[in-house]
């Protein structure tokens, strides 16, 4: 067996802020990015695209 290190990555929740409910989930890896992911991302309920913004996957 190998001593390697185990992987850090979280599951978190992308969230619609045109407050439609509509999210996506997705993992990153908080060493790399500490900060709160905001991504351009398509929300069907609106038929285009917005913002998300990373929330905490209860």
């Amino acid at each position: 067996m190998s001593g390697g290190k185990k992987a850090v990555r979280l599951l978190i929740k992308l969230v619609s802020t045109a407050r439609t409910g509509y999210f996506y989930v997705t993992e990153k890896n908080p060493r790399n990015t500490p900060w709160k992911l905001r991504l351009i991302k398509f929300d069907p309920k609106v038929g285009r695209h917005v913002l998300f913004e990373e929330q905490k996957l209860k």
